[in-house]
């Protein structure tokens, strides 16, 4: 798909189309093109804007949710797996500017790529079209995604379950924190470790930050719950 097909599958016409192509661009390529402006700041906008018009069309939907409840559904609905789902079914991978290392490790495919891209082309809907149109777009494309959620064929989010568990006597703050950060930029491998208290609870490695927290996560997760496998 090249981006002329792209922009017509989307359906929008762009004031300001520059946004589009900055959302579109990885910094894996800025950083071989001096000048060019990469999507990091738009993933920054769009996890702000996505998690506002997620959780206000929860809140609406289901009022008899608890706060609980709700914070699941969410966060099973903007997690990593999820998120690269409809950027994969939009085809955002194909038409990603990206660096040549990154394009040779596959990135193109890569979970955490593909989810950090539709949050930053969600930010650019945003910033070009308003909240109306972004909440539009975003939810015509997780609503599918609602009914594998309800069902728990979802990915299981363990951050916010091990938050749950371990923030029912204490509000105590959890803390990630990179323990380890190796290879280059295109083939990043981290190791993250889970404290609460002071200790830590578990530790996980990822080809991302998200997905190294994660499984930080469920290994703290399962040792305190008792979980086997």
């Amino acid at each position: 798909m090249d981006l002329t097909s792209f922009k017509e599958q989307l359906g929008l016409v762009w004031r300001e189309e520059k946004l589009l192509r900055v959302a579109l661009t990885h910094p894996s390529y800025a950083y071989e093109h001096a000048g060019v402006e990469h999507n990091q700041r738009l993933e920054f906008l769009g996890d702000a804007v996505l998690s506002l018009i997620v959780s206000d069309y929860l809140y609406r939907t289901f009022p008899h949710k608890s706060e609980g409840e709700l914070t699941r559904l969410r966060a099973a609905l903007v997690c990593e797996s999820s998120l690269a789902r409809v950027a994969e079914d939009l085809g955002i991978g194909e038409v990603l500017l990206l660096g040549r290392g990154e394009e040779k490790s596959g990135g193109r495919t890569r979970p955490s790529l593909l989810a950090d891209a539709f949050e930053s082309l969600l930010g650019a809907i945003y910033l070009d079209q308003g909240l109306e149109t972004a909440a539009d777009f975003a939810l015509a494309r997780l609503k599918p995604l609602l009914e594998d959620v309800l069902e728990g064929r979802m990915e299981r989010d363990y951050k916010t379950e091990l938050q749950e568990l371990l923030q029912k006597g204490s509000p105590e703050r959890i803390v990630y924190e990179v323990l380890q950060e190796e290879g280059p930029d295109h083939a990043k491998r981290f190791l993250v470790g889970v404290y609460y208290r002071g200790r830590c609870l578990g530790q996980g490695a990822g080809r991302s930050k998200k997905e190294a927290e994660q499984h930080a996560a469920r290994e703290a997760w399962r040792r305190l719950a008792g979980e086997e496998g």
